[in-house]
């Protein structure tokens, strides 16, 4: 069967490649078109288009590329007109894809969506909509599934594909790690900024400013393939800190602690046990947008999944150098702390609903066919 599958950005690139994986093995002339990254092109994907061309954030950057996204959902329209799947795979990033789901449904086209836009934090109303242009939704957070019964939507629950991509990434001993990377023997910060220009340029400037603070421990920026170097060097300066590129689970393996830009790398910083403050600072108009909007009480999915905060949050205001560095200290010198964040990382990951999200999905969505 033909396959056209839409992913926005790295997440989604990665979570696209191991359900197109299993795919191919239930379906031996599956053919896929999508939009997405290296890692959906590594799986015999023929990209249209790569993420980092379309991946915008927050309301005020969205506005300001409003043309080109438009010209981009007609190309998109044209492009699965001509190319005419058997199913169009959705992947998150709502903002675009329900546009494109409600074109696609009107042609006749199957629509499935894997991981389910966010309308539980807000807008919840789009369930009545996606209800009328989505055939079905495949969620991977364990409390979807009960938020879509509550609009009369049977939804599939098939547990969180990172569980999955952890499992399969390559593990490489500490000690090559380091001498890799070029690293000393002190004991590890992690810095992950984000995989965005715009969120880099807003978060790591202040995560920067702890490292005089922490003369014991090194600091280790996780950077995106997706950004050139020479930017983090703008960024960087004069600070004693050190980038890997494309290796943020190899970094997280050796990590002591991390200060993380609120996103999927909460819940990856929490799946590899390491103590974590999320981190977060938008423009201030698409903060009142979002803050008017956003009905959940928390920011990270780690707390959101667990109904509680269990990992420090920091948001606009807050995030700032003296809260920065007292969070920090915490994590690292408070061995209390850090043994009840371990346990309740163990209750995490049970609820996740453990391992084959991608296994599970590939089969329900095959059979549905």
């Amino acid at each position: 069967m033909k396959y056209y599958i839409i992913a926005g950005e790295a997440s989604g690139d990665l979570h696209a490649s191991n359900l197109m994986k299993e795919i191919k093995s239930l379906d031996n002339i599956a053919e896929f078109r999508c939009w997405g990254g290296d890692l959906m092109r590594e799986q015999g994907g023929e990209l249209v288009m790569h993420y980092k061309d379309i991946a915008y954030m927050g309301f005020v950057e969205v506005l300001a590329h409003m043309g080109t996204i438009l010209k981009n959902i007609k190309f998109c329209k044209k492009d699965i007109l001509q190319y005419k799947p058997d199913a169009l795979i959705l992947l998150d990033y709502p903002g675009f894809n329900l546009r494109i789901a409600e074109f696609a449904k009107k042609e006749g086209f199957k629509v499935l969506y894997y991981i389910s836009p966010q309308v539980w934090a807000w807008k919840q109303s789009r369930v009545k909509k996606i209800k009328q242009i989505v055939d079905r939704i495949y969620v991977i957070l364990p409390f979807e599934k009960a938020f879509y019964k509550k609009f009369g939507y049977d939804v599939d629950f098939v547990g969180h594909p990172l569980l999955d991509a952890i499992e399969r990434s390559d593990s490489e001993s500490s000690e090559s790690f380091i001498e890799k990377n070029k690293l000393d023997n002190k004991p590890i910060i992690a810095l992950v900024p984000g995989s965005r220009k715009q969120e880099i340029t807003k978060m790591l400037p202040v995560m920067l400013t702890v490292i005089p603070s922490f003369k014991e421990y090194q600091f280790v920026i996780a950077g995106s393939p997706a950004v050139p170097a020479e930017f983090y060097q703008g960024i960087i300066k004069g600070s004693d800190v050190k980038i890997v590129y494309n290796q943020t689970y190899e970094l997280l393996r050796n990590t002591h602690a991390a200060l993380v830009t609120s996103g999927t790398a909460t819940l990856e910083t929490a799946l590899f046990e390491v103590p974590e403050v999320v981190c977060y600072k938008g423009t201030y108009v698409s903060y009142l947008i979002a803050k008017s909007f956003i009905k959940v009480k928390f920011i990270s999915l780690v707390n959101l999944i667990m109904d509680r905060e269990i990992v420090r949050e920091l948001i606009q205001k807050q995030f700032n150098a003296e809260n920065l560095k007292l969070e920090l200290e915490r994590l690292i010198s408070d061995d209390e702390k850090r043994t009840l964040l371990f346990k309740e990382y163990k209750e995490l990951k049970e609820k996740l609903g453990g391992k084959g999200a991608s296994q599970k999905t590939a089969a329900l969505m095959l059979n549905r066919l």
